[in-house]
């Protein structure tokens, strides 16, 4: 009688041992899972926090998303000089991930041809072209920061087209300081949008000259190269 006694002693001890570590092992999981949600939310989601559009609302945040890495803290902020053929904006946002992604904008009195030929010889010629609606953008190509730059053609208000030696035009190159979130085709693309989004804004800014109806994004370069 004392040996069964025993035996549910030691079953019982064992049962309540098993429970008893059953209970840690799911406090340590819904602590690992809130401390890892927490760090996720202080350390990681600085990008996320930024308003939905940035620089004085001319780009969506995702667009930055996409170009930079995640960063505890972010900072945009964007400026605008001047009017008419004198009219520059920029914009740059910071993160304390050591990563800038800038973008200036102005009108420029060059044409296409000037564009193209000045942006290749600053990156060796060695880059890709899409174009669409009168809308051009180049990327350098192997590029550690997405470098590109983005043409529209553009006459300002109370700017006489005549006055240009070639063609007015809302010029936009943008690029990223440090790292980027991806690498190739994506972060190109993505810094591309960010100085297409500028570009467009800004022609908004400039009240051109019969304006033309500018498409929502510029062709993928995946489709390019």
């Amino acid at each position: 009688m004392a040996e069964n006694t025993g035996s549910k002693e030691r079953f019982a001890t064992s049962e309540y041992n098993a429970k008893t570590f059953a209970i840690s092992l799911t406090v340590l999981c819904l602590v690992g899972a809130a401390a890892w949600f927490g760090y996720v939310q202080i350390f990681t989601k600085g990008l996320e926090r930024l308003p939905s559009k940035v620089c004085d609302g001319a780009v969506e945040r995702q667009v930055v998303i996409r170009a930079l890495p995640r960063t505890r803290t972010a900072e945009e902020g964007a400026s605008q000089r001047h009017e008419g053929e004198d009219l520059m904006f920029s914009c740059h946002i910071y993160t304390s991930a050591d990563s800038i992604l800038s973008g200036m904008t102005q009108v420029e009195d060059a044409s296409v041809q000037q564009w193209l030929n000045h942006y290749g010889a600053r990156t060796d010629g060695d880059t890709v072209r899409v174009s669409v609606d009168g809308a051009e953008a180049l990327a350098e190509l192997d590029s550690t920061n997405g470098t590109s730059s983005v043409y529209i053609p553009c006459v300002p208000r109370g700017v006489r087209a005549d006055d240009a030696n070639e063609s007015y035009a809302i010029i936009t190159e943008a690029s990223i300081i440090g790292h980027g979130r991806a690498s190739g085709v994506a972060l190109r693309q993505a810094v591309t949008d960010f100085a297409y989004q500028l570009t467009k804004h800004t022609y908004e800014l400039a009240e051109c000259r019969d304006p033309r109806v500018l498409p929502k994004e510029l062709p993928r370069y995946k489709d390019r190269k």
